[in-house]
């Protein structure tokens, strides 16, 4: 089985029509829905891409990638290549779950909470935690601008819901992620894009915390030596295969590339028993998921 544990339900780039031909051509037999947090916005051009991997990765040079890759203008929103794109303070999570409704055999649902937005995150959690597919939370402090301490009240629920919590880090406060786990020590926090934008300094700081695990999603953010090392260091059973998509590397049709990243593990990762626990196993028994 292949579980992408990562992906933003947005037809306006990809239609579920679309999607399903591209799923069904990847083998990939669940897709774990978030609902959209933007407008949308072109991929950078790899060489972009590869520079902002390299300097985030080495602590001299993080401050120049977040220079380039955290602005924001006055209303919020997010600069990307110079252009304003609009950031979503309470993304919708109402067509994620019609989606997950409509589709039980293939799709599940994170439900997406900000608690900067109008929308309470634990009333947010509450509407939507007994639907089918329900998997966990989903937040984005980064481009929501706040401390993850701010997310405890609804992290507090669905960890006695036993379902996991996948944070979209941002940089300094942005970012402290430990204060929130110090608040819920029990949580099960996913680190998403392989724990952008500090990585293996990350990495070090959650080594020992079974609790705390990585998706390895996005092209942009978790290039090939990325994936090799925190799956080295952290180990094989803290690690999710997941896309990001719609957004990232395009195909031949121009359109979201879903056999590239699932690809790279399989070539990165030849052993069968580490592709199965990567690919599906590892989420299955985080989210509660059955076979």
């Amino acid at each position: 089985m292949v579980i992408d544990c990562h992906y933003h339900w947005d037809e306006r780039i990809l239609p579920r029509e679309a999607l399903f031909k591209k799923v069904e051509e990847g083998g990939i037999e669940k897709v774990a829905l978030m609902g959209i947090i933007c407008d949308p916005f072109p991929e950078p051009a790899p060489f972009l891409v590869g520079a902002l991997q390299m300097l985030l990765a080495n602590r001299t040079t993080r401050g120049i990638g977040r220079a380039l890759s955290a602005q924001f203008t006055p209303e919020g929103d997010i600069k990307i290549l110079g252009k304003a794109y609009h950031i979503y303070p309470d993304p919708d999570n109402a067509p994620v779950f019609q989606a997950v409704k409509d589709y039980p055999e293939r799709f599940l649902g994170w439900v997406f909470v900000n608690p900067r937005g109008k929308n309470d995150p634990v009333r947010e959690l509450e509407k939507w935690q007994g639907a089918p597919g329900f998997i966990g939370v989903k937040a984005h402090s980064f481009w929501h601008r706040y401390a993850p301490i701010e997310l405890a009240p609804v992290a507090e629920k669905v960890s006695a819901l036993k379902k996991p919590l996948i944070l979209h880090a941002g940089f300094g406060a942005h970012g402290d992620f430990m204060a929130l786990l110090d608040a819920v020590p029990d949580l099960k926090l996913i680190l998403a894009h392989a724990a952008f934008p500090e990585y293996g300094d990350t990495w070090k700081t959650i080594r020992h915390m079974k609790n705390v695990f990585v998706d390895l999603s996005q092209t942009s953010y978790v290039g090939e030596r990325a994936t090799r090392d925190v799956v080295a260091y952290l180990g094989v059973e803290r690690c999710l295969y997941g896309t990001d998509g719609p957004y990232g590397l395009s195909g031949r049709d121009g359109r979201f590339d879903y056999d590239f990243l699932k690809n790279r593990l399989k070539r990165i990762f030849p052993d069968r028993g580490v592709q199965d626990r990567l690919l599906s196993q590892n989420f299955m028994e985080l989210a509660g998921i059955k076979a």
